[in-house]
Protein backbone atom coordinates (compact mmCIF):
# COMPACT_ATOMS: atom_id res chain seq x y z
CA UNK A 1 0.00 0.00 0.00
CA UNK A 2 1.60 3.39 -0.78
CA UNK A 3 0.08 6.49 1.41
CA UNK A 4 -1.95 7.89 -1.31
CA UNK A 5 -3.97 4.77 -0.58
CA UNK A 6 -4.03 5.32 3.27
CA UNK A 7 -7.00 8.03 3.72
CA UNK A 8 -9.22 5.83 0.63
CA UNK A 9 -9.69 2.79 2.91
CA UNK A 10 -12.64 2.91 5.16
CA UNK A 11 -12.72 4.28 8.86
CA UNK A 12 -13.01 0.76 10.33
CA UNK A 13 -10.30 -1.15 8.50
CA UNK A 14 -7.76 2.20 9.34
CA UNK A 15 -8.56 2.21 12.83
CA UNK A 16 -7.48 -1.37 12.88
CA UNK A 17 -4.20 -0.67 10.34
CA UNK A 18 -3.37 2.28 13.40
CA UNK A 19 -4.11 -0.57 15.67
CA UNK A 20 -1.72 -3.10 14.70
CA UNK A 21 1.02 -0.15 15.04
CA UNK A 22 0.45 0.83 18.15
CA UNK A 23 -2.09 -1.02 20.53
CA UNK A 24 -3.56 1.96 22.64
CA UNK A 25 -7.36 2.57 21.38
CA UNK A 26 -7.06 6.51 23.03
CA UNK A 27 -3.99 7.02 20.25
CA UNK A 28 -5.99 5.61 17.13
CA UNK A 29 -8.85 7.82 17.97
CA UNK A 30 -6.66 10.67 18.09
CA UNK A 31 -4.59 10.06 15.23
CA UNK A 32 -8.18 9.63 13.51
CA UNK A 33 -9.59 12.82 14.83
CA UNK A 34 -7.46 14.46 11.71
CA UNK A 35 -9.70 14.34 8.89
CA UNK A 36 -6.66 13.91 6.10
CA UNK A 37 -3.31 12.91 7.10
CA UNK A 38 -1.79 14.94 3.35
CA UNK A 39 2.29 12.96 3.57
CA UNK A 40 3.92 10.34 5.62
CA UNK A 41 5.10 12.67 7.78
CA UNK A 42 1.80 14.10 8.74
CA UNK A 43 1.59 10.92 9.94
CA UNK A 44 4.33 10.49 12.02
CA UNK A 45 3.33 14.01 13.17
CA UNK A 46 -0.09 13.15 14.21
CA UNK A 47 1.17 9.78 15.85
CA UNK A 48 3.46 11.68 17.90
CA UNK A 49 1.35 14.95 18.85
CA UNK A 50 -1.22 12.09 19.85
CA UNK A 51 1.62 9.81 21.70
CA UNK A 52 2.79 12.85 23.62
CA UNK A 53 0.65 15.04 24.08
CA UNK A 54 -2.26 13.22 24.25
CA UNK A 55 -1.93 10.07 25.81
CA UNK A 56 -1.67 9.04 29.66
CA UNK A 57 0.33 6.41 31.78
CA UNK A 58 -3.15 3.88 31.07
CA UNK A 59 -2.41 4.31 27.46
CA UNK A 60 0.88 3.64 27.16
CA UNK A 61 0.65 0.38 29.69
CA UNK A 62 -2.20 -1.09 27.49
CA UNK A 63 -0.10 -0.51 24.43
CA UNK A 64 2.72 -2.74 25.81
CA UNK A 65 -0.02 -5.98 26.45
CA UNK A 66 -0.56 -5.59 23.14
CA UNK A 67 3.44 -7.20 22.22
CA UNK A 68 3.77 -10.40 22.15
CA UNK A 69 6.34 -11.60 25.00
CA UNK A 70 9.63 -12.12 23.82
CA UNK A 71 10.86 -13.96 27.08
CA UNK A 72 10.69 -17.89 27.54
CA UNK A 73 13.57 -20.08 26.53
CA UNK A 74 12.22 -21.17 23.27
CA UNK A 75 11.23 -17.50 21.48
CA UNK A 76 14.49 -16.12 22.90
CA UNK A 77 16.21 -19.46 20.94
CA UNK A 78 13.76 -18.40 18.01
CA UNK A 79 14.87 -15.18 17.77
CA UNK A 80 18.33 -14.58 18.41
CA UNK A 81 19.85 -18.50 17.90
CA UNK A 82 18.21 -19.04 14.35
CA UNK A 83 17.54 -17.28 11.27
CA UNK A 84 15.82 -13.93 12.27
CA UNK A 85 19.14 -12.24 13.26
CA UNK A 86 21.43 -13.67 10.88
CA UNK A 87 23.19 -11.07 10.56
CA UNK A 88 24.17 -10.60 14.41
CA UNK A 89 26.28 -12.90 16.55
CA UNK A 90 24.07 -15.95 17.49
CA UNK A 91 23.49 -15.82 20.99
CA UNK A 92 24.74 -18.69 23.64
CA UNK A 93 22.76 -20.64 26.09
CA UNK A 94 24.23 -18.98 28.72
CA UNK A 95 22.88 -15.49 27.50
CA UNK A 96 19.34 -16.58 26.20
CA UNK A 97 18.97 -18.14 29.73
CA UNK A 98 19.76 -14.86 31.69
CA UNK A 99 17.72 -12.93 29.40
CA UNK A 100 14.49 -15.65 29.96
CA UNK A 101 15.47 -15.06 33.70
CA UNK A 102 15.85 -11.35 33.60
CA UNK A 103 12.71 -10.93 31.35
CA UNK A 104 10.51 -12.63 34.06
CA UNK A 105 11.91 -10.30 36.64
CA UNK A 106 11.49 -7.63 35.29
CA UNK A 107 8.04 -8.13 34.53
CA UNK A 108 7.46 -9.17 38.14
CA UNK A 109 8.69 -5.96 39.03
CA UNK A 110 7.08 -3.39 36.66
CA UNK A 111 3.87 -5.52 36.02
CA UNK A 112 4.53 -5.32 32.07
CA UNK A 113 6.94 -6.94 29.75
CA UNK A 114 10.32 -5.23 28.47
CA UNK A 115 9.56 -2.84 25.93
CA UNK A 116 12.82 -2.02 23.48
CA UNK A 117 12.78 -1.53 19.55
CA UNK A 118 14.81 -4.46 19.49
CA UNK A 119 15.69 -4.29 15.74
CA UNK A 120 19.67 -4.92 14.90
CA UNK A 121 20.28 -5.51 18.55
CA UNK A 122 22.20 -8.78 19.45
CA UNK A 123 20.96 -10.62 22.64
CA UNK A 124 23.91 -9.44 24.62
CA UNK A 125 22.82 -6.02 24.09
CA UNK A 126 19.22 -6.93 24.81
CA UNK A 127 20.36 -8.19 28.04
CA UNK A 128 23.12 -5.00 28.61
CA UNK A 129 19.74 -3.05 28.61
CA UNK A 130 17.70 -5.19 30.37
CA UNK A 131 20.35 -4.89 33.34
CA UNK A 132 20.36 -1.42 33.22
CA UNK A 133 16.96 -0.41 33.51
CA UNK A 134 15.76 -2.71 35.77
CA UNK A 135 17.29 -0.88 38.42
CA UNK A 136 14.52 2.42 37.41
CA UNK A 137 11.98 3.44 38.87
CA UNK A 138 8.38 2.82 37.60
CA UNK A 139 7.81 6.31 36.32
CA UNK A 140 10.99 5.88 34.83
CA UNK A 141 10.43 2.23 32.87
CA UNK A 142 7.00 3.98 31.34
CA UNK A 143 8.51 7.20 29.72
CA UNK A 144 11.52 4.87 28.35
CA UNK A 145 9.13 1.91 27.11
CA UNK A 146 6.77 4.68 25.62
CA UNK A 147 9.73 5.94 23.79
CA UNK A 148 10.66 2.59 22.52
CA UNK A 149 7.28 2.10 21.37
CA UNK A 150 7.32 5.33 19.44
CA UNK A 151 10.34 4.11 17.64
CA UNK A 152 8.32 0.63 17.29
CA UNK A 153 5.00 2.69 15.76
CA UNK A 154 7.35 4.11 13.12
CA UNK A 155 8.76 0.13 11.77
CA UNK A 156 5.54 -0.47 11.66
CA UNK A 157 4.47 2.27 9.95
CA UNK A 158 6.97 1.60 7.26
CA UNK A 159 6.04 -2.21 6.86
CA UNK A 160 2.07 -1.10 6.66
CA UNK A 161 2.83 1.68 3.35
CA UNK A 162 6.55 0.30 1.84
CA UNK A 163 5.98 1.63 -0.88
CA UNK A 164 5.11 5.17 0.81
CA UNK A 165 8.42 8.16 0.61
CA UNK A 166 10.24 7.84 4.49
CA UNK A 167 12.84 9.81 3.17
CA UNK A 168 12.44 12.34 5.29
CA UNK A 169 13.06 10.44 8.46
CA UNK A 170 16.17 11.45 10.40
CA UNK A 171 18.30 10.22 13.22
CA UNK A 172 16.96 10.93 16.79
CA UNK A 173 17.47 14.66 17.46
CA UNK A 174 19.83 14.05 19.89
CA UNK A 175 22.74 12.12 19.21
CA UNK A 176 26.14 11.37 21.03
CA UNK A 177 29.78 9.74 20.45
CA UNK A 178 32.41 8.53 22.57
CA UNK A 179 35.71 8.31 22.31
CA UNK A 180 38.23 6.21 24.32
CA UNK A 181 41.71 8.66 23.95
CA UNK A 182 43.97 6.34 25.53
CA UNK A 183 43.37 3.46 23.10
CA UNK A 184 42.22 5.88 19.82
CA UNK A 185 39.56 4.08 19.51
CA UNK A 186 35.50 4.45 20.27
CA UNK A 187 34.27 3.30 23.74
CA UNK A 188 31.52 0.99 22.70
CA UNK A 189 29.17 -1.16 24.64
CA UNK A 190 29.56 2.16 27.45
CA UNK A 191 25.41 2.55 29.18
CA UNK A 192 23.92 5.87 28.71
CA UNK A 193 21.01 7.59 30.13
CA UNK A 194 19.29 10.36 29.40
CA UNK A 195 17.66 12.56 31.78
CA UNK A 196 15.12 15.79 31.96
CA UNK A 197 14.16 17.72 35.20
CA UNK A 198 11.33 16.91 37.34
CA UNK A 199 10.46 18.25 39.97
CA UNK A 200 13.62 19.77 40.46
CA UNK A 201 14.86 16.37 40.26
CA UNK A 202 16.55 14.25 37.19
CA UNK A 203 14.28 11.59 35.92
CA UNK A 204 15.45 9.14 32.76
CA UNK A 205 13.48 8.97 29.49
CA UNK A 206 15.75 6.83 27.61
CA UNK A 207 18.47 4.68 27.48
CA UNK A 208 20.87 3.36 25.12
CA UNK A 209 23.98 1.54 24.89
CA UNK A 210 27.04 2.94 22.16
CA UNK A 211 27.66 0.47 19.46
CA UNK A 212 31.08 -0.68 17.54
CA UNK A 213 31.48 2.54 16.46
CA UNK A 214 31.26 4.63 19.83
CA UNK A 215 27.89 6.00 19.04
CA UNK A 216 23.96 5.80 19.75
CA UNK A 217 21.65 7.38 16.85
CA UNK A 218 18.26 6.31 18.35
CA UNK A 219 18.73 7.61 21.66
CA UNK A 220 14.65 9.69 20.79
CA UNK A 221 12.50 8.18 18.25
CA UNK A 222 12.88 9.86 14.85
CA UNK A 223 11.15 13.33 14.26
CA UNK A 224 10.62 13.51 18.25
CA UNK A 225 11.47 17.06 19.46
CA UNK A 226 12.25 17.40 23.03
CA UNK A 227 11.35 20.75 24.36
CA UNK A 228 13.54 23.49 25.20
CA UNK A 229 15.07 22.53 29.04
CA UNK A 230 18.04 21.66 30.56
CA UNK A 231 18.49 17.55 29.54
CA UNK A 232 21.51 15.44 31.51
CA UNK A 233 23.55 12.64 29.75
CA UNK A 234 25.17 10.05 32.02
CA UNK A 235 27.51 7.09 30.63
CA UNK A 236 28.49 4.62 32.41
CA UNK A 237 32.41 4.90 32.39
CA UNK A 238 33.09 2.28 35.21
CA UNK A 239 31.57 -0.67 33.71
CA UNK A 240 33.28 0.56 30.13
CA UNK A 241 36.99 0.32 31.81
CA UNK A 242 36.31 -2.34 33.88
CA UNK A 243 35.27 -4.38 30.66
CA UNK A 244 38.81 -3.45 29.77
CA UNK A 245 40.42 -4.43 32.57
CA UNK A 246 41.68 -0.88 33.58
CA UNK A 247 41.53 0.95 36.44
CA UNK A 248 39.62 4.44 35.74
CA UNK A 249 39.14 7.78 38.29
CA UNK A 250 35.66 8.66 36.96
CA UNK A 251 32.70 5.64 37.85
CA UNK A 252 30.53 7.71 35.88
CA UNK A 253 30.68 11.15 33.27
CA UNK A 254 27.19 13.23 33.72
CA UNK A 255 27.12 16.20 31.15
CA UNK A 256 24.53 18.41 31.58
CA UNK A 257 23.72 20.51 28.51
CA UNK A 258 20.53 22.99 27.14
CA UNK A 259 18.12 22.25 24.58
CA UNK A 260 16.93 25.60 22.73
CA UNK A 261 15.14 24.48 19.79
CA UNK A 262 14.64 22.01 17.31
CA UNK A 263 17.87 21.63 15.56
CA UNK A 264 19.45 18.69 16.00
CA UNK A 265 22.38 17.98 19.41
CA UNK A 266 25.21 16.12 19.52
CA UNK A 267 26.56 15.91 22.19
CA UNK A 268 29.64 13.45 22.13
CA UNK A 269 32.41 12.44 24.60
CA UNK A 270 35.92 11.97 24.88
CA UNK A 271 37.16 9.75 27.95
CA UNK A 272 40.58 8.36 29.12
CA UNK A 273 40.98 6.91 32.68
CA UNK A 274 41.98 10.39 34.50
CA UNK A 275 40.29 12.90 32.30
CA UNK A 276 37.26 13.80 29.78
CA UNK A 277 36.12 16.46 27.90
CA UNK A 278 32.74 17.43 25.80
CA UNK A 279 31.71 19.79 23.37
CA UNK A 280 28.44 20.71 21.01
CA UNK A 281 29.27 18.76 17.66
CA UNK A 282 27.35 18.81 14.42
Amino acid sequence: MEFRDFNTIDNGTKEEALFACCGSVKWVKEVLQIAALHSEKELVDAAENAWYNSCENSDYLESFTHHPQIGDIKSLQEKFAGKEQASIAVATQETIEKLAAMNADYKSKFGFIFIVCATGKSAQEMLQLLSDRISNSLEEEIAIAMGEQMKITIIRFQKLLPQSDWSFLKVSQLTTHVLDTSIGKPGKNISIKLQERRNENWFTISQGITNTDGRIADLLAQERTLPAGNYNLIFNTQKYFDAQNTKGFYPEVSIQFCIEDASHYHVPLLINPYGYSTYRGS
